[in-house]
This record gives structure tokens, C-alpha cells and sequence, in this order.
């Protein structure tokens, strides 16, 4: 396929803004003549509409954010269900939530049955284990009902606003998080908020109370009849959505005012300017309309000139920045100091940058863990950050070696396609099994597979674990070989188990690095699948004492093995007993019915 490049633009964009900028300079100055109080009316009236609408919409969403933030920190208090007694951690991540939530004056928590479990607070005193019964509590109702609530605003004190705010466990075994929150942050916000000289902001809930106003005495007064001319402002803005709506405040001005909802607490910000001070400025502009027509014009081309010239060269940085960054350039980045929208864009883009260059180090860094690892136990390596635990050490491991019986005779007689065909589908069976007993694939060589279990992430009962994983790997395998016997393929395969202490970590030359395991155990498990038969999984003694009272073994005559001066007891598996396991292995394999038919069969059993 070829790759076209980008095809030249018809105009450009220099043309393009120079007459844009300029037409929209000239053209309100050559219409203005009889129109121009009209339009100017209108265009004051749109630009008032979205400064109303900019505030109102950024005041909730600051409160939206204050009160998502406090929510999410409650959620996280409720993760996991209770245990009996005292739990000493909860009360520390309380602690550390009051400590980094600041709002949060008082925290509880409430099991599933409703008894309270803990409680902190700034200025009252501490409790674990009171056991009050919380379950008939608004708090409690709601939020088990609907995941999260948000009572009512008080004022305690007469002047600090407060308001109760739990959430739910994802489960009812965890409980509820009950805080008590000080809104004093949402009345900054609206006090903060003015719109020209007196232009200012307030809050409603759903019935229509005033919840914040920078005059907080109207608040307190908590007079519906001083609160109904809001109210009815109000309803004048959703009558006309998306557009600011006139009416009076509670002095009888009247105002230009618009609403933005914040949806969590079914609250509205409402942000008001008198209109004569809003629509002030049209007036004067009259005045000044015939001195700058002719003045505006000429200024309007120098501006339009200098804006184009001042957005197309940032652009163009950016299209470069951009190709670079595509092209797997993350190091690059786009140098702009514009002060405006488009070096926030190239910040935006040089955070992708680091971020695509994070992620394909991790996608790496997982890769190389994943050639050795079983799949879950490299992701869990990778989130931690540690990979001590692949440094050398001596510890106990059960080293699993398995082959196939005839494969030298096979492969010097086969085509290569079909060696090749034959390798993958047995590598890709053994290895699935490996994963899902989340052993370590320390190699692969030939047909020989090597395998550890203890290592480098440690498990309880190795021995064990070996042994099912062994009989899976029987099961699954042997159902290959009945289709290669089929095919003429005279093949078989065998295992072989040892167990005992062994050097295990990353071995290997500067350039390459693979985690392996040295020693007696690793030589003696070796040979023993060197002596296994077709459908033999064969132990030494210290794998068989492991196993012994849960596995059905029987115990052979000791063998002369090479690189070991005496006979060497020896152990086998009762295939025939569990023939039907291998059976079931082999028909689900990459199924988690695997594992389950594994751990089924590890019953009682005794050694003949």
C-alpha cells in the first residue's frame, strides 16, 4: 500500500484568518449606522449570556468537583467488609482521610448491620467499637439505597455550613462512610464570583432554600418569602434554556441572570448582573461609533495582520511536534510560550508524549517479566515496581522438567512445517497450564520444558501444586499425542518432579537475562523425566513425602541415574487411577474448568 502525504491545502491559513479576523472587525462597524443599537443590544445581550453561563457553569463545577472529591474518598473507606473486633487499619486511613480531606470535620463508619465501628473527628473525641445502632439514620437509608446521599445544609454555630454526605460499600458487607462536611469552601466560591462592578452569585437547592450567598445573612434567615423572588428568577432561566433570562432579585433590581445545575445534590448556581450596568456600555458606544468607523478600519487590518501571523507560526510548531510524536519521537517536545489556548495544547501534547513513552516502557517491561512469568504474576511485578524478588537467592523450589518420548526420531524424519506445527501446539498446552498454576516458564528447549514452582513468588504447598499441574500438563498433552498417532507421529511424553533448595534469579550475560534455577534439584528432576515413559510423571522422595497422603503413588525400584553415584528412589503417579483427570484436562484446556477438575482430584490417596 502507498502512503500518500498530506495533500496542500487550497488556501492558507494565513489567508484564511487574516480575512476572518479582519471581517469580523470591519463588518459590525460598516452595519452600525441605524442598526447599531439593536445589534448591539443583541451582541452585549449574547456576551453577557455566556459570562453569566461561564460562571455559573464553573462555580458548579467547582462545587461538583468538591463534592465528587469528598465522595470518592468516602467510597475508598468502604472497599472491603468488616472483621470482628477492633480493626486498627480503618482507623488509621480515617485519621489520614481527615488529615488530607480538610472539609471533613467528622468521619463514621457503620457496618452492614448498622452498628457503628468507628468514628473520628477534628473536635470531638474519638470511638472504635461503640456499636450504636445507626441503621434507622437517614445517612444510612439513603446511601444503602442509592450508593451515595447528601443531607440537607445546617448551620452550626449560625455560621458555618455544614453538610452530611455517606456512601455505600459496593457490597452491604461494608458498610456505610458517614462524614460531616464543612461547605464553607462552596460559599468562597460563590463570594469569589463577581460580574462587573455588582454582579454577583448564589445557590439554590431543589425546593428553592438559599444554600450560599455572598450576603450570608439571607441564608440564615432562611425566610422563604425573602428567597421567593430568587425562586422566581429562577423560573424564568429554565423557561428560556441557554440563554440569560431577566428578572428581579430579592432587593427588586432588576437583573440579566443564568443557571448552571450541579446534578449530585439536584443544587442550581445562579450568577445575576443588574441590567443597567450590564447593557451600560451600548449607550457610550453610540457615541463613539462614527470617531472610530473610519479609524476601525484601517486598525482592524493591522490587527487582523498581526493575530494571523501571531497564531500560524504556533500552529505550525505544533503540526511539526505532532508529526514527531507520531512518528514514536516521544522524547520531543513542543516549546510554546504563547500564554493562551495553544500552549495548553502543547503541554497536552507533551504529557501524551511522556505518557505513550511510559506506557510503551511498561508494554516492554511486561513483555520481557511475561517470558518467563505466568501472566498474572508479571502484571502483579510490574504494578509493584519491585523486582527484588527476582534477585538470586537460595530457597526451596519443585523443579518440573517434561519431554517428549520419540521426538528425535520424529523430528529427523518429519518436514520442518510439521515439527513446527507439532512444537507449537504442545508448547502452547504446556504453557497454559503453567500460567494457570501461575508457575514460573524458566525454558524451552527442543522439546524439553522446564518449569518452577516456589519461585520467584512464593506459594503454599508447592509440592502439591507441582503434582496437579504435573497430571494437568498429562491430561492436556496426551490429548494432542492421539491426534499425532493418528497422523503416524509414534510419540509420547513424560514428567519428571524434584524438589529442594536451588539458586533461583535472573542468570545470563549483560545483553540477556533469564530467570533460571541451579543446582541438585534442578539435575535430579532432569534426569527423572529423562527415565519417565509415555504417560509416567515420575517423584523423588522428598515430592512424594509432600504429596504422599493426598496422591495415589506408587513407588519403584531406586535407578541408576547419570551425574549421581547411588540409585535413586523413585516415585510414580497411579495413572491409571487418575486417567479420567487427564481425560477432563485435556478437553478444557485454557479453561478455568482445568484448575477446578486439578484441585477436585487432590484427595486422600496413600503410597504403595
Amino acid at each position: 500500500m502507498v502512503t500518500r502525504g498530506p495533500t496542500a491545502p487550497r488556501a492558507s491559513l494565513f489567508t484564511k484568518y487574516f480575512l476572518a479576523l479582519f471581517a469580523a472587525a470591519v463588518g459590525p462597524l460598516l452595519v452600525a449606522g441605524g442598526s447599531e443599537a439593536w445589534f448591539g443590544y443583541r451582541d452585549q445581550r449574547d456576551r453577557l449570556s455566556d459570562l453569566l453561563d461561564s460562571e455559573a457553569r464553573l462555580a458548579a463545577f467547582k462545587i461538583q468537583y468538591f463534592l465528587q472529591g469528598i465522595s470518592d474518598q468516602l467510597e475508598w473507606m468502604v472497599q472491603l467488609p468488616w472483621s470482628a473486633g477492633a480493626d486498627e487499619r480503618r482507623r488509621l486511613d480515617g485519621l489520614r482521610l481527615l488529615r488530607q480531606v480538610q472539609p471533613v470535620m467528622s468521619l463514621r463508619l457503620v457496618d452492614g448491620a448498622g452498628r457503628e465501628r468507628l468514628s473520628v473527628s477534628r473536635i470531638g473525641l474519638n470511638r472504635v467499637e461503640s456499636g450504636d445502632d445507626y441503621s434507622d439514620d437517614p445517612a444510612v437509608i439513603g446511601a444503602t439505597a442509592h450508593g451515595a446521599w447528601f443531607g440537607p445544609v445546617i448551620f452550626q454555630g449560625g455560621s458555618e455550613p455544614f453538610m452530611t454526605v455517606a456512601v455505600a460499600g459496593n457490597r452491604s458487607a461494608t458498610g456505610v462512610a458517614i462524614a460531616e462536611v464543612n461547605l464553607k469552601f462552596i460559599w468562597e466560591i460563590i463570594s469569589a464570583i463577581h460580574v462587573g462592578r455588582t454582579g454577583e452569585a448564589f445557590v439554590l437547592d431543589a425546593p428553592g432554600r438559599l444554600v450560599a450567598h455572598p450576603d450570608i445573612s439571607l441564608v440564615l434567615r432562611a425566610d422563604d418569602a425573602s428567597a421567593r423572588p430568587l425562586q422566581l428568577l429562577r423560573s424564568a432561566i429554565v423557561a428560556r434554556p441557554g440563554q440569560a433570562a431577566a428578572g428581579r432579585d430579592t432587593g427588586g433590581t432588576a437583573v440579566m441572570a443564568a443557571m448552571a445545575p450541579i446534578p449530585m445534590v439536584e443544587w442550581s448556581v445562579i450568577v445575576k448582573q443588574p441590567v443597567a450596568e450590564a447593557f451600560g456600555p451600548i449607550h457610550a458606544a453610540l457615541w463613539r461609533t462614527g470617531i472610530l468607523l473610519v479609524a476601525g478600519t484601517f486598525f482592524a487590518a493591522l490587527l487582523a495582520y498581526w493575530l494571523s501571523q501571531r497564531m500560524i507560526g504556533p500552529i505550525h510548531q505544533l503540526e511539526d511536534g505532532v508529526a514527531r510524536i507520531g512518528a514514536g519521537q516521544f522524547d520531543h517536545r513542543i516549546r510554546l510560550a504563547t500564554g493562551d489556548e495553544l500552549e495548553r495544547l502543547a503541554g497536552r501534547f507533551n504529557r501524551m508524549a511522556g505518557e505513550l513513552a511510559v506506557s510503551q516502557e511498561r508494554s516492554e517491561r511486561i513483555g520481557r517479566l511475561r517470558r518467563f512469568l505466568a501472566p498474572q504474576v508479571a502484571e502483579l511485578i510490574e504494578r509493584s515496581g519491585d523486582e527484588r524478588v527476582l534477585d538470586g537467592r537460595r530457597v526451596e523450589v519443585v523443579a518440573v522438567f517434561c519431554d517428549l518420548r520419540g521426538f528425535t526420531a520424529f523430528s529427523a524424519q518429519a518436514q520442518p512445517e510439521t515439527i513446527i506445527s507439532v512444537l507449537g501446539a504442545y508448547y502452547d498446552a504446556v504453557e497454559r497450564v503453567i500460567a494457570m498454576y501461575e508457575a514460573t516458564l524458566t525454558s524451552f528447549s527442543g522439546d524439553g520444558i522446564m518449569a518452577l514452582v516456589n519461585a520467584p513468588v512464593a506459594c503454599p504447598d508447592p509440592a502439591q501444586r507441582a503434582v496437579s499441574m504435573a497430571r494437568a500438563m498429562q491430561g492436556c498433552v496426551q490429548g494432542l499425542l492421539v491426534d499425532w498417532r493418528a497422523a503416524g507421529h509414534e510419540l509420547g511424553f513424560g514428567v519428571g518432579l524434584a524438589m529442594g533448595p536451588a539458586t533461583v534469579g535472573r542468570i545470563g550475560s549483560e545483553g540477556r537475562l533469564d530467570y533460571t534455577a541451579v543446582g541438585h534439584v534442578v539435575n535430579l528432576a532432569s534426569r527423572l523425566c529423562a527415565s519417565a515413559k509415555d504417560r509416567e510423571i515420575l517423584l523423588d522422595r522428598t515430592v512424594a513425602r509432600a504429596v504422599g497422603g493426598t496422591v495415589d503413588l506408587i513407588e519403584l525400584e531406586a535407578r541408576p541415574l547419570k551425574g549421581f553415584t547411588r540409585h535413586v528412589p523413585v516415585f510414580a503417579i497411579d495413572t491409571q487411577r487418575h486417567e479420567v483427570l487427564g481425560d477432563r484436562a485435556s478437553a478444557v484446556i485454557g479453561d478455568r474448568e482445568l484448575q477446578a477438575g486439578a484441585a477436585a482430584d487432590s484427595g486422600g490417596g496413600t503410597i504403595r
